[in-house]
C-alpha cells in the first residue's frame, strides 16, 4: 500500500469514528465534523478510494475497506493513548492533550508511542509507586508554574 499522508489519516479516522456509531458516514457529516469544505472531502476521498481504503457509492454512503480500517484503527489508537498520556500523566487539559495528540500521532514513531504507552501502563499498575510518582509529579508542576 502507498503511504498515507497526515491529511489522509485524519480523514481515515474521522470516518472511522462516523461509521463507529452510524455503520456509514456521508461527505457531509464528515466535512462539518472536521470543519472542512464538502470539496475537501471529496478531494480526499478520491484518494483514499484511489488507495483502496474507502468505499462510496455515487453521491452516497462512505466505508472503509479493510486496509481502511487497518489504517484507521492504528491513528485512533494512537490518538487516544496520546490523549491519555498527556492528560492522565503530564496533567495537561483534556481539550489541549486532543489537540497535541492530533499534532503528535502523525510525526511521533511507533516505538516512542508504545514507550509512552509503556511508561503510563506502569505508572498506573505499581501501587504506591503510582500515587507517589504521579502527585509527586503534579506537586513539581505547581511548583514550577509559580
Amino acid at each position: 500500500m502507498k503511504e498515507v499522508s497526515e491529511s489522509l489519516e485524519d480523514y481515515l479516522e474521522e470516518i472511522y469514528q462516523i461509521c463507529e456509531t452510524r455503520q456509514v458516514a456521508r461527505v457531509k457529516e464528515i466535512a462539518e465534523k472536521m470543519q472542512v469544505s464538502t470539496a475537501s472531502v471529496v478531494g480526499a476521498l478520491k484518494a483514499l478510494r484511489r488507495k483502496g481504503l474507502a468505499h462510496q457509492e455515487r453521491y452516497g454512503y462512505i466505508r472503509l475497506t479493510k486496509a481502511g480500517r487497518e489504517v484507521a484503527e492504528n491513528v485512533f489508537g494512537r490518538h487516544q493513548a496520546l490523549t491519555k498520556f498527556f492528560h492522565e500523566i503530564l496533567g495537561i487539559s483534556l481539550r489541549r492533550a486532543e489537540q497535541e495528540a492530533c499534532r503528535a500521532e502523525h510525526s511521533l514513531g511507533e516505538e516512542t508511542v508504545e514507550r509512552m504507552i509503556l511508561l503510563k501502563e506502569f505508572m498506573e499498575t505499581r501501587g504506591r509507586l503510582k500515587e507517589n510518582c504521579i502527585d509527586m509529579y503534579r506537586k513539581f508542576l505547581k511548583e514550577k508554574e509559580k
